[in-house]
């Protein structure tokens, strides 16, 4: 019987092709919406947990209150809070960093690009303990900023690359003039996945102070916990002791202390947020999709009052044909949703290239089982439930006057 039941059914959506094929296409672009969507999402929530465990959860970053973008904070950290940092129990090590913006050109006096110019610690394992704050990075080409170094600068990925940063592509060994400073270049970093990131250019702390007309003041200072230390409870210590240092009374402290876990936790309930909105947006797709299978199948359900009145005369019962309508309306969904996935599988990976090619290689897409699984069942029950009314409605006709209805 439930094979009668099927056949009957893609008999009639075949009769009714464009029909069908029309109420496809509105709950595909719903689907392929949602996919899309949310497939972007989840890729970026994977590359903020591939940073986090790639960071460690045993570090700290310390910053001025009120930090905006790099070089604009009025109160910055300084060498006596590096040094209480350094001296700090349960603090194994501590690493320093400028952050301003200059411009940066191939040619000097010539003008060019702002960037970011990070001023950063010569000593090997300072210059880890940063590398792994950025997600674990290493050298991509040529070697790290050593003692001795004046004029010479580490560049970012995006560098290697024509019409990324400037029109040439630089090599090792090249010059650039940062606020017409000539720097020569050492090495390139690995791919970070943002531009900002990798466009950045590494100096020396000597260099940066030098350039940037400023003594012993820091932007950021990283820390790492001992091991077998809870970072944030460290955290709240080293905030209390800091403070009372400095003579500063608790809620109006001119730093804060943060882990790298609140971090990574600030990022994902953003999100979170940023997730949700998407989804609503998508949703209202398929909402207009459900409002179209509905009134489709009400149609269906007005074009064969007499082919249900026969039915019920021969001895369907009314839950047969509810069945019938209820599972047409259930497949026109699927269909709809296994072609959005497909759709939205292609416009996400095209989406993640152009990305890719823009400097942005962290938004890619990614595709987990239960995405896949959920957007199947969710458009199947969607369609289900929008032809549920006109089913209902086709299961409690009367026959004589099904097979009357003209």
């Amino acid at each position: 019987m439930l094979r009668d039941i099927g056949l009957h059914v893609f008999k009639n959506m075949r009769d009714r092709l464009m029909r069908s094929v029309l109420t496809i296409i509105s709950i595909l672009i719903g689907i392929m919406a949602i996919f899309a969507l949310v497939s972007f999402g989840q890729g970026l929530s994977s590359y903020i947990n591939e940073i986090g465990q790639q960071a460690g959860a045993d570090k700290l970053i310390a910053q001025p209150k009120g930090f905006g973008p790099p070089g604009t904070s009025s109160s910055p950290l300084t060498k006596e809070d590096f040094e209480f940092f350094q001296k700090a129990n349960d603090v194994s090590e501590a690493a320093g960093m400028i952050a301003n913006q200059a411009e940066a050109s191939l040619e000097e006096n010539k003008p060019g690009k702002w960037v970011f110019i990070m001023g950063m610690s010569t000593v090997p394992s300072e210059q880890r303990l940063i590398d792994e704050a950025f997600g674990g990075i290493g050298m991509l080409k040529g070697r790290n900023l050593k003692s001795g170094d004046k004029n010479k600068a580490v560049i970012g990925y995006n560098y290697q690359f024509e019409n990324k940063i400037f029109p040439k592509a630089l090599e090792l060994g090249d010059k650039v003039f940062v606020n017409g400073i000539e720097f020569k270049i050492v090495g390139f970093y690995e791919e970070i996945g943002n531009s900002q990131d990798d466009s950045n250019i590494y100096i020396t702390l000597d260099d940066a102070e030098a350039l940037f007309n400023i003594k012993d003041e820091y932007d950021f200072i990283y820390l790492r916990a001992d091991k077998g230390i809870s970072p944030s409870e460290l955290a709240k210590r080293l905030t209390e002791k800091l403070r009372k240092e400095k003579g500063q009374k608790e809620g109006e402290e001119t730093f804060f202390i943060q882990t790298f876990e609140q971090l990574l936790e600030t990022f994902g309930t953003v999100l979170i947020v940023i997730n949700a909105i998407l989804a609503i947006i998508a949703g209202i797709s398929v909402l207009v999709a459900a409002v179209n299978i509905t009134n489709t199948m009400y149609t269906a359900v007005l074009e064969r009052t007499k082919e249900v009145g026969v039915m019920k005369a021969i001895g369907a019962r009314n839950s047969t044909i509810l069945f019938m309508f209820f599972m047409e309306s259930g497949i026109i969904g699927i269909i709809g949703g296994a072609l959005g996935i497909l759709l939205g599988y292609g416009l996400a990976k095209l989406g993640g290239f152009f990305a890719a090619a823009s400097g942005y290689a962290l938004l890619q897409p990614a595709f987990p089982w239960w995405l896949i699984v959920g957007c199947l069942l969710f458009s199947f029950l969607v369609g289900a439930a929008s032809g549920y009314l006109p089913a209902k409605a086709a299961s409690k006709l009367k026959p004589v006057d099904a097979l009357r209805y003209e």
